[in-house]
C-alpha cells in the first residue's frame, strides 16, 4: 500500500471533539463519525499553499471547484450533472435542514427510514415538521426497505419529503439500482420529494457499488435533491464544505434562498481548496482507505463470531460505522454502552440515538482508526462483556 493507515496519529490536546475524553486518557473513542487517519497528501498540500497567503477573507468559489465535483461524480459514479444544478453550503446537515425549510410548512410530514442518522430527527423537528418512520426490515445480517409501508406512508397528503441515506448510516447498506428505482417510483407516484444524503458515498466496501439515485433516469433525477460532500470520505468535516444538486431550477432557487435564510451560505476558503484537491488528486487514497476499513470490519466480525456469536454484526457494505445487535446481552443499548465506557473505557454509540424503537438493542462502532487501536478496544470489550 502507498499510504500508511497504521500510523498512529496523536489527537489528544488538539481540541478534537472525538478525543475530548473528560480527563480519562485511557478511553478509546469509537463513537462520532470522524477518522483518525492522516488526510490525503494532496489535500494537506493544497491547504498549506492556501495558508501561505496571509489573508483568510471571504472566498469567491471558483469555476474549478464546480468542475472538480462534476468530473469526480461523472468518472467515478457515472452521474452527470451540470454547473447550474449546484449550490454550495457549509455541510450536509445544514443542506438537509435548508431543503426541509424550502419545501415544507410547519405540520408537514417527512419520512425517515429508521434506524437513521440522528441529525435528521433534529433537522425535521427544528423546521416544525412531523417525523414519519418507514422502518427498515432486518433480514438476517442486513436490512431492506419496506416498500408496502412506504407506500402507505407516502400517500398521506401531508407527507412532502423522504430523506434517503445512501450509503445508509447506521445500517451499512449501499442501496442497489433496483432498490432505489422502486423507492423512487413510490415517491413519484405520491409526489414526495426525495432528499438524498450521499455524504458516505466514497466509503464503499469491496464488492459493492454506490449508485446515485438521480443517475438512474431523468424521471428520478427530477424527483431528487442530492446533498454531497467530501467531508466524511476524506476526513475534512472541520473544513465545512458541501453541495446541493438538483436539475430543477425552481427548486434550486428555493434551496438557495433557504440556505441564505439559515445563514449557512459563506464557506471556508480552506474547504474550497480541500474539495478540489480531494476530487482532482485523491482517488487512489480513498481506494486504499476503503480496503483498510474493510480489514478492520473483518477483524471485528471475526472477533464477535469467535467470542460472542449471539451478537450479530450487521453486514457492512458502506460507511465505516459497524452496527451490532447486542440484544442477546439482556441489557438496553444505553446500559450496554455505559458498561463499555465505564468498565472497558471504550466509547461507542447507543443504538437509540438512531431511533428509540428501531435502534434499541444495537450499538454503533466507528472502525475508522488504526487497526492496533481496534484490536485493543476489542480486547477490552472481551474482558467486560
Amino acid at each position: 500500500m502507498k499510504y500508511n493507515f497504521d500510523k498512529t496519529i496523536e489527537r489528544k490536546n488538539t481540541n478534537s471533539y472525538k478525543w475530548a475524553v473528560d480527563n480519562d486518557s485511557d478511553i478509546i473513542p469509537l463513537w462520532v463519525a470522524d477518522m483518525d487517519f492522516e488526510i490525503a497528501p494532496p489535500i494537506q498540500e493544497a491547504i498549506k499553499r492556501r495558508a501561505e497567503h496571509p489573508v483568510y477573507g471571504y472566498v469567491k468559489v471558483p469555476e474549478e471547484y464546480y468542475q472538480a465535483s462534476i468530473n469526480w461524480f461523472a468518472s467515478r459514479h457515472n452521474w452527470h450533472f451540470k454547473r447550474e444544478w449546484m449550490t454550495y453550503t457549509i455541510g450536509v446537515v445544514p443542506a438537509v435542514s435548508a431543503v426541509i425549510k424550502a419545501f415544507t410548512t410547519p405540520g408537514d410530514k417527512v419520512i425517515l427510514q429508521t434506524p437513521d442518522y440522528n441529525c435528521f430527527f433534529s433537522s425535521i423537528r427544528n423546521n416544525e415538521c412531523d417525523i414519519v418512520e418507514n422502518p427498515l426490515k432486518r433480514i438476517n445480517d442486513t436490512y431492506v426497505m419496506d416498500y408496502e409501508d412506504l407506500e402507505e406512508k407516502a400517500q398521506d397528503e401531508k407527507a412532502k419529503m423522504l430523506i434517503l441515506c445512501n450509503p445508509h448510516n447506521p445500517a451499512g447498506r449501499v442501496w442497489t439500482k433496483e432498490e432505489l428505482t422502486k423507492l423512487g417510483e413510490i415517491c413519484i407516484k405520491h409526489n414526495v420529494i426525495i432528499v438524498s444524503d450521499d455524504i458516505h458515498c466514497e466509503l464503499v466496501m469491496p464488492g459493492n457499488e454506490y449508485t446515485p439515485l438521480p443517475s438512474i433516469s431523468e424521471v428520478l433525477q427530477n424527483q431528487c435533491i442530492s446533498c454531497i460532500s467530501p467531508s466524511k470520505s476524506f476526513n475534512i468535516a472541520g473544513l465545512q464544505i458541501a453541495n446541493v444538486v438538483t436539475s430543477n431550477p425552481d427548486w434550486l432557487e428555493k434551496i438557495d434562498k433557504a440556505i441564505n435564510i439559515n445563514e449557512v451560505c459563506d464557506v471556508n476558503p480552506f474547504g474550497v481548496e480541500a474539495l478540489m484537491a480531494a476530487y482532482n488528486e485523491s482517488g487512489e487514497w480513498i481506494d486504499e482507505l476503503c480496503n483498510y476499513i474493510n480489514g478492520n470490519y473483518k477483524l471485528l466480525t471475526e472477533f464477535f463470531a469467535t467470542n460472542f456469536p449471539k451478537f450479530q454484526v450487521i453486514k457492512l457494505e458502506g460507511t465505516y460505522l459497524s452496527w451490532i445487535d447486542i440484544s442477546a446481552s439482556g441489557m438496553s443499548s444505553d446500559e450496554f454502552t455505559k458498561m463499555l465506557l465505564d468498565k472497558a473505557h471504550v466509547w461507542v454509540n447507543s443504538g437509540t440515538m438512531y431511533g428509540e424503537k428501531t435502534g434499541e438493542g444495537y450499538i454503533r462502532i466507528n472502525l475508522a482508526t488504526q487497526r492496533e487501536r481496534i484490536n485493543e478496544a476489542l480486547r477490552r470489550m472481551a474482558e467486560v462483556i
